[in-house]
């Protein structure tokens, strides 16, 4: 109990510490920004192995897309992926909720590192542009967009079907898809308990090359995913 508390305790703790320290960051190049987002990770991946006895086990570094535009879309169990996935690839643009934007301070970083923010609970004109959006960076840009298919965060057992818009990006953009799947719920859940001694493993699936239709795409990547998911148990 006491290693739980703690984790929680230092972790809140360091990421606080960082994002007051990088505050000046904010009138500054987004590069500088981006490294204290990499110090979040390190971070997280520190205080998980050093106070959880957490193992983490990344799979599959052989099949990062070099030199190529693309996508990530990964599977969602935790906070964990929000701020690791920063530490293995190039600074990835998260496509996520617009309430996270709103957040004081976080959001200030957020919106500074190109985060592209979606309200899911009403139409508007920026949702409507999404794709446009996301067509801009991805033009500009070297670093890799990353999208939750699940759509938020999802407990180990469940099996929520992938979002259209996963589909939607991969058929309007037209480049490659790094899959990936982390099982990082059986060590932090979205709800309830912390878990010890267990083993994170970050799985990098082969890239999946433009060609299909939405439909088809989301059907492959989702067996791909769950199926590694399961495999992890």
């Amino acid at each position: 109990m006491i290693r739980k508390y703690s984790f929680l305790f230092f972790f809140f703790l360091g990421i606080s510490i960082i994002s007051i320290l990088f505050l000046p960051t904010l009138l500054m190049p987004t590069r500088i920004v981006l490294f204290g987002g990499k110090l979040m990770g390190r971070w997280s991946g520190i205080c998980l192995q050093f106070f959880l006895q957490t193992k983490i086990i990344i799979h599959g570094k052989e099949n990062i897309i070099r030199n190529e535009k693309f996508f990530i879309a990964c599977s969602h169990q935790s906070m964990f992926e929000t701020f690791y996935l920063q530490t293995i690839f190039n600074s990835p643009i998260f496509i996520l909720k617009y309430e996270l934007i709103k957040i004081p301070v976080f959001g200030w970083y957020l919106k500074k590192i190109g985060s592209i923010s979606i309200n899911r609970n009403k139409i508007s004109k920026d949702n409507l542009g999404l794709i446009d959006k996301i067509k801009k960076f991805v033009k500009i840009s070297n670093r890799p967009i990353i999208i939750f298919p699940q759509g938020t965060r999802v407990l180990p057992s469940e099996i929520v079907p992938f979002k259209k818009g996963v589909g939607r990006i991969y058929e309007e953009l037209k480049i490659n898809c790094q899959p990936v799947a982390i099982n990082s719920g059986i060590v932090w859940p979205k709800s309830g308990k912390l878990s010890t001694k267990k083993t994170i493993i970050i799985s990098i699936l082969p890239p999946v090359r433009p060609g299909m239709s939405s439909t088809e795409f989301i059907t492959f990547i989702e067996d791909k995913i769950y199926n590694e998911l399961k495999s992890m148990n």
